[in-house]
């Protein structure tokens, strides 16, 4: 291990928030968003970097036991914790232009950086009470950031729904954990696993691990707990919507692939309690199909994006569906290849999100109509913007293509060759409504009164910054599928 402590990138998104904190304490009336900004930046690449140093140093082959047992840190953690800071570095840069002139901007980049540093830490969660109270520390932040445009009625009724969702799947889940702990007597994955191996629990022990997956449907939004998703993305701030539909997910999948694998091991639970290879399975095709559809339909191109949320979390499930008792090879596979997507994911989907933060700051409007022409008047991120939503639906344009490649060769491989025709099925229905996006920006001919007024530094950076990323993956995708799949191998060798 690196002479540094294994919860480095997790402690200097910490630090990040309360430096924050004491910058707004020392001037709290000067207009200073500029700094706030650059500070958020700054810890947010270091954490990232840190995050890629401990991988490439090989600290993720080994697992650093914290707290005597309640977090990890492992490759798994540590892939996380780069996708969630990489997200992060993303969005505080391009609110850089979109909050400015607003109040309370220094509160606003602070619960960026708590929600977070919340969302790394649910990669390391070893105890269920971790996984709760950093699940929390995510989500209480992110209940003020989607209703932080507090003039905007749209905003803070959206970031209402979006708390009273959560404290039902918080309560839910807490349910959970605590059918668990009756049963088990324990609260540590790794002592639930032996407890389970060596005891017949039946109904109660397999209603917690319901009542628990519900929770991660939640965080994930995959249905039926996706209600909140269109709601929340469409009232939040833009780069808000980004943070939470790629970061927030990402995390949420990364606790879900913990708990299950390490606290219920599939060829142990499935004899004793319940399957949940089997629930995943229905969660993944009912979850993609709904999403896929429902964004088919929709009129706003914000909109239609939270519903593209919500398909590509059924893609992603297919990595826990795909699991098999006693296939290790073929499991580490599948994960990682889930693993690979999200992190694809993350660059691709952040940034369709920032160039709808892009197209709000000139105020142009929200529906496919009001896109029509704007390559004339911005080609650059028009440009980008293409290549996010090709890459999206899956075309070689971008890292996207491998990545979903990778997850349905993966799933096919697992001998859920079914499964992966339901989600190629529907990945070719996404194409009619990302090509929609770029047949408006490229070929609809502009409104006569269609004018962008100023240069957003900030969201442009970002924007591009996306999209070269996300081409960049499609070029240099082997050593991040092979990290994603080494780190998956570990969690099932550990």
């Amino acid at each position: 291990m690196v002479e540094l402590p294994p919860l480095t990138p997790q402690i200097l998104l910490g630090l990040t928030a309360i430096v924050l904190f004491g910058i707004d304490i020392v001037a709290p009336d000067t207009r200073k968003n500029g700094l706030l900004a650059s500070v958020s930046a700054i810890g947010t690449v270091a954490a990232a970097a840190t995050a890629v140093w401990f991988l490439s140093a090989g600290s993720g082959d080994y697992r650093f036991v914290q707290f005597d047992g309640a977090l990890v840190v492992d490759a798994l953690s540590l892939f996380f914790a780069f996708v969630v800071a990489s997200v992060a570095t993303l969005v505080v840069v391009a609110s850089y232009d979109y909050i400015e002139g607003e109040d309370h901007v220094s509160e606003y980049y602070s619960l960026v950086l708590l929600a977070a540093t919340g969302m790394s830490l649910m990669a390391s969660a070893n105890s269920l009470v971790t996984v709760f109270v950093a699940l929390e520390l995510a989500s209480l932040p992110s209940y003020a950031l989607v209703s932080f445009l507090k003039t905007d009625r749209g905003s803070v009724e959206a970031g209402l729904k979006y708390f009273l969702i959560g404290a039902l799947s918080s309560a839910v889940m807490a349910y959970g954990i605590s059918l668990v702990y009756a049963t088990t007597g324990t609260l540590l994955l790794d002592d639930i696993a032996a407890e389970v191996a060596g005891n017949q629990f039946g109904g109660v022990l397999g209603l917690g691990i319901l009542m628990l997956a519900g929770g991660f449907a939640y965080k994930t939004a995959s249905v039926p707990f996706h209600f909140w998703a269109p709601e929340a993305y469409e009232g939040a701030p833009a780069p808000i919507s980004a943070f939470l539909s790629s970061a927030s997910k990402a995390a949420g999948f990364a606790v879900a692939f913990r708990v299950f694998t390490t606290a219920f091991p599939l060829d142990v639970v499935s004899a004793v309690a319940i399957d949940w290879s089997i629930l995943f399975a229905a969660l993944a095709v009912v979850t993609m199909t709904l999403g896929n559809f429902a964004a088919a339909t929709q009129d706003e191109v914000k909109r239609m994006l939270a519903y593209s949320s919500i398909g590509h979390a059924g893609y992603v499930l297919m990595g826990l569906a795909a699991l098999q008792s006693g296939a290790a090879d073929a499991n580490s596979w599948v994960l990682g290849a889930s693993m690979t997507h999200l992190l694809v994911y993350g660059f691709m989907n952040t940034g369709a999100f920032l160039f709808v933060a892009l197209v709000e700051y000139w105020d142009v409007g929200r529906t496919f109509e009001d896109y029509n022409g704007l390559a004339t008047r911005a080609p650059v991120a028009c440009v980008a913007m293409t290549v996010f939503m090709f890459s999206l639906a899956g075309l070689p344009v971008g890292g996207g293509f491998l990545s979903k490649y990778l997850l349905f060769a993966g799933t096919v491989q697992a001998g859920f060759a079914w499964l992966a025709a339901v989600a190629a099925i529907n990945s070719a229905l996404s194409l009619f409504y990302y090509s929609r996006v770029v047949k408006a920006i490229w070929i609809e001919d502009p409104s006569d009164d269609l004018s962008l007024d100023g240069t957003p530094t900030g969201l442009y950076a970002a924007v591009v910054a996306a999209a070269v990323a996300t081409v960049v993956l499609l070029v240099a995708f082997d050593p991040v599928a092979q990290t994603a799949v080494h780190a998956a191998d570990v969690l099932f060798a550990l």
